[in-house]
Formats: C-alpha cells, structure tokens, sequence
C-alpha cells in the first residue's frame, strides 16, 4: 500500500508542476523582452513542442533569411552526395572532385584542398568574409577570385571564416553531382523534410551561393534543428547518415571570435549544443544530450558579434532554454 506521507508528497510534487512551467515560460518571455533584436523563438524537447513564439518580425510561416547558417545546409549536403557515391570522400581534393572549377591563376596548392578543408573553414586562402566580402561579391567570378587568394595558412590547419570556402565546397557539389546546389537541397533535405526552399542568391557563373542568404521559415528551421538532434534521422526517415551527423560534431577547429569549436559546418558550444549561426543572431540548435531542437530568428540587418547579441544569445540557450530539458 502507498504510505499516507509518500501519496502527500507526490500529489504535492504532481500541483506544483504547473507552477514550474509557468516560472519557465515567464523567464524565457523575460529574456524574449530583454532581448529587441529577436523575431522567434520555438523550443522543442523531443516530439513536444515546448515554445514557439515569434513577437516580432514576420512570423513562425514567413520565409526568414538564414544567413550564414546556410553554411551548415551545405555542410549536410556533402554528407548526402559522399552518401549517394557522387564524391568518394571528405578527403578528396578539389583536382578530384572538381577540377573544372579551378582557374588557371589558381593559387599554388588551391587544387589539393580537400572537402574536408573547406567544411570545416580549414582551407587556408584569404578570407572573403569580412573586410573582404564586399570586394569579393563585386568581383566578376566569386570562384576564381577566391581560388586565387593567397595561401595564408596550411590548409587543414587554423579556421579561418569564410563563405568563398563554403561557395567553392558548394561548387565543388554542384559540379560532382550534376545538380545545383538548389536542387540538391531540395532533393535531399527539402523532400524528405516537406519544407519549401526557395531560390538564393547566385554567383556571376551561375551557380548557387554556398554558404548565406538561403531563406527558410522559421518552421522549417525547426525540423533541421530535430534532424541534428536525432543523428540524422526525420519522421522515421533516416535522411542524412547517422555517421555523418556523428563526425559533424567532431571539433576540428576552434573559432578566434566566439571560441567555439567547430565541426563539418557546425559549431559546438561546451554546453552540448550543435549550432548554425547566422549574421544578426539566426539559430539552428541542437541538443541531443537534453532532446532539445531549437531554432532563433532575429532581425537580419543588426549585426550578432559574440561579444554582444550573440553572446546573449548563448546564455538564452544554456540558461532558460537548457532549462527546459
């Protein structure tokens, strides 16, 4: 029989959840206030949506500039064209993969840069982000222009951000699949998932930007935040190998801003969260440690440095948020 005291003391515990989850969602809506950049927020533990919210911009169903968390699409797309056999390895270099992309003014040793070199940020050209961004989306061929950037470090070595090595990785698929890069992502990440992704920007040759302004809707950032979460894994589907997803959260660099650790186009916070990260604080997290999947939309012309925006962003996720689990 249940004791008298232990029956108190559950039906006590069982009246003071809802207290709970109301103290919870009055701290997230707290720091939702405190926080005027942001658009959303949606919380997910497991197949329970905890919070979705979106108290300003367009909404939870508009399309949302992404920004440089299409560095991490791109990133999944690789393991889904080593996955189908359109390229033999991470490790095959550009000469291998894609030769055709190279320029003849190819800088010295651009043609061994690996796959894995430029899904991890390692490939050692001069970046084109930055001070050189603006120069570099002027110029009259994005590929060529960052092909022939000056080496300034061994590639595989320091992480040095830059959306050239994402465009040139993007490509590089384009050219070993025979897709664009939009079709790619809409074969095998759009289909499987059901959400829409639209056209983005395009380079003066034609092809697909890798690596920012694909646009997405908060929702369906959602469902690539729970794919991380579960190795891979969507509505029963496995959709992007387990294996892959695994490696993605390897660190195989650290970056000199936020000190996070990065992965094969994720980065990795010491709480457990695997992380895309767009300019003015776009989020597609996951926890897989505490079943969380969250995703953060924000406005997308504020800048989100990790001292600032972005910083408070992180302690948004490990602290409220990762108190969800």
């Amino acid at each position: 029989m249940i004791k008298r005291r232990t029956f108190l003391l559950s039906a006590t515990a069982a009246l003071c959840v809802p207290y709970v989850v109301r103290a919870q969602t009055d701290d997230l809506r707290g720091a939702i206030d405190a926080l005027p950049q942001l658009h959303s927020l949606q919380i997910s533990r497991g197949a329970e949506t905890l919070f979705a919210q979106a108290p300003r911009g367009p909404g939870l169903d508009r399309l949302a500039n992404i920004k440089s968390c299409s560095k991490s699409i791109v990133a999944l797309l690789l393991g889904a064209a080593i996955a189908q056999g359109d390229v033999p390895a991470v490790t095959a270099t550009l000469a291998e993969t894609a030769p055709n992309i190279l320029p003849v003014n190819a800088t010295p040793g651009a043609a061994e840069i690996t796959l894995e070199d430029l899904v991890t940020l390692r490939a050692g050209l001069e970046r084109t982000s930055g001070a050189n961004y603006g120069a570099w989306v002027n110029s009259r061929n994005w590929l060529a222009d960052a092909l022939s950037r000056p080496m300034v470090a061994q590639p595989g070595d320091q992480m040095l951000y830059s959306t050239g090595s994402t465009h040139i990785l993007g490509a590089a698929l384009t050219e070993a699949t025979g897709q664009s890069l939009l079709a790619q992502a809409r074969d095998r990440l759009g289909a499987p998932l059901d959400i829409e992704i639209p056209p983005w920007t395009r380079d003066p040759q034609g092809y697909y930007m890798g690596g920012n302004n694909m646009a997405l809707r908060p929702t369906a950032m959602l469902k690539i935040a729970k794919l991380m979460r579960d190795g891979g894994m969507y509505d029963g589907q496995q959709v992007i190998p387990q294996s892959w997803v695994a490696a993605s959260m390897v660190p195989y660099a650290r970056s000199p801003w936020s000190g996070l650790s990065y992965g094969y186009g994720w980065f990795l916070s010491p709480s457990g969260y695997t992380l895309a990260r767009g300019y003015g604080g776009q989020i597609i997290a996951a926890h897989s440690g505490a079943n969380l999947a969250v995703v953060i939309t924000s406005d997308p012309n504020q800048p989100a440095r990790s001292g600032g925006y972005f910083g408070d962003l992180m302690r948004l996720l490990d602290g409220p948020v990762l108190a969800r689990a």
